[in-house]
């Protein structure tokens, strides 16, 4: 027990922490592309939801305040998507990568407004505490986790009920398959995507939260570090169903905890910025595999203008 304790418990904790942000961002992403659109802005919305988010609970005190920013502010990135993609019927990838040097500009810009200079760390907050629902028991570490965690695991079921047992569900996919057949049935086809990009956008604000008011308790230049591209390879992993994009975060989250406590142990068997690549390594060989089988939305990536 004490091998286990020492070794298996740990890791199975950091993955539960370091797939949380990957969790919420993909899951997010999963909406709006069941729909049809691909939201290469997640990168940047998640940075701005990190600065929002750190700067409303510095300013407020709050930081479940600080989590409502950043959520919000990702429902007007959404939006802002939605308006290029949907209304305007531009090209997603073009649309997306310039929400994303947009916000992240925003943020930064901020960010050195506010709070001077963006390299190094020049302001802090007392970030969320773990909650212990099994304090003194060796297996509670696992369960030792922030509240945005448990949120965010949640949130799995109630997106794969949403998407696999609701009417909007059902007007999502079939906006997502076929717009065209979808309009003819009654379905509003720029409603559902609107709508579907602004909830993607407030989760994945609230991925970037995580990061600035959970894990770091600050706000940096490289917060986000990529993890928003991760978890749109993740969602194409999943086949773009809730919970086998869960299984995909766990294996990334599984590695980069790997990774991390590798380096902690001073493992020095391979140089570290080998230990730092295996996870994406590794997550593009599982792609690679994975893909083969993908199955995306007929729709995706094209706009639907009515006739």
């Amino acid at each position: 027990m004490t091998v286990l304790a020492f070794t298996l418990i740990p890791l199975i904790a950091a993955t539960l922490r370091v797939a949380t942000p990957l969790l919420l961002a993909a899951l997010g992403e999963t909406l709006g592309e069941n729909a049809g659109v691909l939201n290469l802005g997640i990168e940047g919305t998640m940075m701005l939801g990190a600065f929002v988010g750190f700067a409303a609970a510095a300013s407020s005190g709050s930081l479940w305040l600080g989590v409502l920013g950043a959520v919000l502010v990702g429902a007007v990135c959404g939006a802002a998507v939605a308006l290029l993609t949907v209304t305007f019927g531009l090209n997603q990838h073009v649309s997306g990568l310039g929400i994303t040097l947009l916000t992240s500009g925003i943020a930064l810009f901020f960010y050195r407004v506010l709070y001077g200079s963006t390299t190094g760390v020049q302001a802090r907050i007392e970030p969320f505490q773990q909650v212990d629902p099994l304090p003194g028991s060796v297996l509670g570490s696992i369960f030792q986790q922030h509240a945005l965690t448990y949120i965010a695991f949640g949130l799995v079921p109630l997106a794969w009920w949403l998407l696999a047992r609701t009417q909007f569900g059902l007007r999502v996919r079939a906006v997502g398959e076929n717009p065209e057949a979808a309009d003819t049935a009654g379905v509003n086809v720029f409603r559902v995507r609107y709508a579907t990009l602004m909830m993607g956008g407030g989760l994945m604000g609230a991925a970037g939260a995580f990061l600035s008011l959970a894990q770091l308790g600050a706000f940096t230049f490289g917060i986000i570090a990529g993890r928003g591209w991760i978890a749109i390879a993740l969602v194409i992993f999943g086949n773009w169903r809730p919970l086998k994009v869960l299984v995909g975060m766990l294996l990334f989250g599984a590695l980069q905890a790997l990774q991390l406590r590798l380096q902690a142990e001073g493992i020095t068997l391979v140089p570290y910025e080998v230990l730092l690549a295996l996870p994406y390594v590794l997550t593009i060989l599982a792609l690679a595999f994975a893909g083969r089988a993908a199955s995306a939305p007929a729709a995706m990536l094209r706009a639907y203008r009515r006739e």
